[in-house]
């Protein structure tokens, strides 16, 4: 039986239900990342025993679980684009809007698939605006591919972004500070097409980068899409 089949307790003596603890985990992992959420902590947070939540929730893993379906409901597109193309492209980007309101999201995203409401529901639409354009075991290769790459890019970006607060370096600064090392090691010879990339590649932001690596992708997507 998952989390969302269990039937939840009575609320008495203190007020209490799913929904109040998935916020109050929401809100912690907000503030301090997945280590801050514990039972007893967002127990503390309730004002409740942490025996308490043990009738709602039997593990850490089963919140955290909460915690994704909650945050997919910000995916969930209003409105269904008609176009494949346009439907993928918006569900990323809402996806990366998701990860920078929520980092933690980031760290357990590209796991298991979620069972929740409102992941089912992400599933299905990323899945329907692809429905008939091509055999199902096509359609499910670039669902996974498209998926694949916005994890990953996501991840890097958050990443960057836990970097400069651990560091107290903006990417320039951290640029300006490596630079006569990799000033030093460039000018060995050893490395021609770093040299290249470094000295006369376009350093763009986040989210033009996100944005042209998902296009090229779906590209890519397209291409399959239109094999006969």
């Amino acid at each position: 039986m998952t989390v969302w089949d269990r039937p939840e307790p009575p609320t008495r003596p203190v007020p209490l239900d799913r929904e109040r603890i998935v916020a109050a985990a929401v809100a912690l992992a907000d503030e301090g990342g997945l280590e801050a959420v514990s039972l007893r902590k967002v127990a503390a947070r309730l004002n409740a025993g942490p025996m308490r939540l043990y009738g709602f929730i039997s593990t850490k893993e089963e919140l955290f679980d909460l915690m994704v379906d909650e945050v997919q409901a910000e995916i969930l597109p209003v409105e269904q684009p008609a176009d494949w193309r346009a439907a993928l492209s918006d569900l990323a980007h809402r996806t990366r809007r998701a990860a920078l309101r929520h980092e933690w999201l980031a760290d357990l995203l590209g796991g298991r698939p979620s069972l929740g409401p409102n992941g089912l529901a992400v599933a299905e639409a990323t899945l329907a605006p692809l429905d008939g354009l091509a055999d199902v075991d096509t359609v499910m290769r670039a669902v996974e591919t498209v998926s694949s790459y916005f994890t990953g890019a996501i991840r890097r970006e958050i990443a960057n972004l836990r970097a400069e607060r651990a560091t107290g370096l903006t990417k320039s600064d951290w640029q300006r500070a490596s630079g006569p090392h990799v000033t030093k090691m460039l000018a060995t010879g050893r490395f021609p097409a770093l040299s290249k990339a470094v000295y006369d590649g376009t350093h763009v932001d986040a989210e033009t980068s996100f944005t042209t690596g998902l296009d090229w992708v779906l590209d890519a997507v397209a291409a399959k899409l239109t094999q006969p």
